[in-house]
């Protein structure tokens, strides 16, 4: 998949109409969540991934492997899209899912294992709650 199927691909699911929109969705998504994750563990993420999709997760990222949660990581994603915080989680949930079918199932699960989920519960499984539902499918038509 090249940068244009994938940012075509991210625009139909989450039904936006311009591809500024899409680009920056992707953006602050796949950045902010390569500032959470190790540096090593971005790169294999990011390497299956488009070039300049890659880049977001690595090059433009000043500082990997920071310590913050799930409210953190949607207010960040929120500022740098632009979005509204529900917006840009849902975003962010749509985009990661994405990200499970174009990498391995090997780097997928250690992006997991990165985000915990403890009995204090940084709530990071709601990043993934579209990939435990089965992934991302097309809306039923009305």
């Amino acid at each position: 998949m090249n940068f244009d199927e994938f940012t075509g691909e991210v625009q139909h699911r989450l039904e936006l109409p311009e591809t500024g929109e899409t680009v920056r969705a992707t953006r602050a998504t796949l950045m902010t969540l390569g500032s959470r994750i190790p540096a090593d563990n971005a790169e294999d993420l990011a390497a299956s991934l488009p070039m300049e999709i890659r880049w977001y997760m690595t090059g433009a990222v000043t500082e990997h492997g920071q310590h913050f949660d799930w409210a953190e990581f949607v207010e960040r994603v929120a500022d740098i899209e632009r979005a509204d915080p529900s917006d840009a989680a849902y975003h962010a949930r749509v985009i990661v899912d994405l990200v499970r079918t174009q990498v391995p199932e090997s780097d997928f699960q250690q992006l997991r294992d990165q985000l915990p989920e403890s009995e204090d519960d940084e709530n990071w499984g709601k990043l993934f709650e579209v990939v435990d539902s089965g992934g991302w499918s097309e809306p039923a038509q009305v």
